[in-house]
């Protein structure tokens, strides 16, 4: 009997890509195998995003250019777009089922023939570092955003399959695990809020409980909200040899008045303090964010608060995006929408004070030891490798093809605006001066 083939396809999050990594081994596991390159497949599988309208036609276009290159195969499509548009997903060609509802995919999965659904994953393919979905679900509402709408009920996991999971990942030779979810500091609250009698189990427990677990391996964290940064939270992430000190609390404006307006949770003066309070107790903490310009209404004096916000807080990377009409959301019927214009000078601008923030916080570290997570060969120079720091620091260091995979000791020599670059020390499973580099000690 021919082995089925299939294929899979991922647009958007983090989250997006580990529901992907999911489904791919419920399919490998069940007699799949994935289709080479230029061959049809029998079931093509698309993993939708939905956070912009850009995202929407993105998703419509690649079920269309799957049918065209695999035209009798059945196609699955799921994610944040499926939910919100079932009805318009069915129209597409080859459209075999549409999981509008994530707790339906082991029902769409049988009718396929798979009939052991995964509770957790045990490889990611492609990557060196492993997500890990810890938690599902937003419940904020903020005025731009689409999300809550398509995924609006917490659910955090169990801590005993995420530990499991990882577990499984650290043995399967993944160095790096990241912690991801729709909102991972609201991580627990469903599970306890309202339940007498259940002591709290919240974000920083769990990590607490994985950096326990023994081996040449670090954790790091996606996205977490200020105003969920408190002193137990601090107090664990100091404590924790295994976290990365690596965090990305969102800040999206630095602008009062634009904060209100996209009715975030906090002032910029409490934003500022948490990150303050965090170095207070932890060895340079590096900080990157998010920030939306061209925010409905927004001033040449409120991006400039923006711009001032940044140079503040000392954020090591910031992912600048120009702000997009999201069609549903509050933001999008809001006067004084912003020229696009507009929108795109102020990405450069920022951008411009981003290379500058990163290029000082790189210089901070020269003359210092790293611990650098090698993922691919350098794109510029010969017998180079690309990888990064605990500090998610973008490093460039003598290496080869075989390094690849491995966490490399290095040490910082010179910064510029996109990397540092760094010579080598030891392996981890290396002896440096008599004694196992582990990677729990500090710079």
């Amino acid at each position: 009997m021919t082995q089925r083939t299939c294929r899979l396809l991922t647009l958007g999050c983090k989250v997006n890509q580990y529901e992907t990594q999911l489904v791919r081994e419920a399919l490998l596991g069940n007699g799949f195998r994935e289709a080479a390159e230029d061959e049809p497949a029998d079931l093509c599988v698309v993993n939708t995003c939905t956070v912009t309208n850009d995202a929407d036609s993105q998703g419509r276009q690649l079920i269309r250019q799957l049918a065209r290159k695999n035209p009798h195969a059945k196609t699955v499509v799921m994610g944040c777009y499926a939910t919100r548009e079932p009805e318009a997903i069915k129209e597409l060609p080859n459209v075999f089922e549409v999981v509008s509802d994530k707790r339906e995919l082991p029902d769409v999965l049988d009718r396929l023939g798979i009939d052991d659904m995964p509770t957790g994953i045990s490889h990611f393919q492609g990557r060196k570092r492993a997500y890990v979905k810890v938690q599902d679900g937003c419940i904020l509402n903020c005025t731009y955003c689409i999300i809550p709408s398509v995924r609006p009920n917490l659910q955090s996991r169990s801590p005993d399959d995420i530990e499991a999971e990882v577990r499984r990942l650290i043995d399967n030779g993944h160095h790096e695990i990241i912690l991801t979810g729709i909102h991972v500091g609201h991580f627990g609250v469903d599970t306890t809020r309202g339940r007498s009698g259940l002591p709290p189990f919240r974000l920083w427990h769990l990590f607490r409980r994985l950096d326990r677990i023994p081996g040449n391996w670090r954790m790091r964290l996606s996205s977490i909200e200020a105003v969920e940064v408190n002193d137990d939270f601090i107090k664990a992430a100091a404590d924790c040899e295994h976290l990365c000190p690596q965090f990305h609390p969102a800040l999206q404006s630095g602008s009062e008045s634009v904060l209100l307006r996209m009715k975030r949770r906090y002032s910029v003066k409490r934003f500022l303090e948490k990150l303050e309070r965090m170095r207070e107790l932890i060895p340079n903490p590096a900080f990157t964010t998010d920030v939306i310009v061209g925010f409905p209404g927004e001033t040449d004096e409120e991006f400039e608060a923006t711009l001032e916000t940044c140079r503040r807080a000392r954020f090591m990377k910031v992912h600048v995006f120009p702000y997009s009409q999201r069609r549903g959301t509050p933001a999008a019927t809001f006067p004084n929408q912003v020229p696009p214009e507009i929108r795109k000078e102020r990405v450069r601008v920022l951008g411009e004070l981003e290379r500058q923030l990163a290029e000082d916080y790189y210089r901070a570290l020269t003359d210092t030891e790293l611990e650098v997570l090698v993922e691919r060969e350098s794109d510029e120079r010969e017998g180079w490798v690309h990888g990064t720091d605990r500090r998610y620091v973008p490093v460039e260091l003598p290496g080869s093809e075989a390094d690849v995979g491995r966490v490399i000791a290095a040490r910082g020599e010179f910064a510029t605006r996109h990397y540092l670059e760094a010579s080598r020390a030891e392996l981890w499973d290396g002896v440096r001066s008599g004694e196992q580099l582990s990677i729990g000690q500090r710079n």
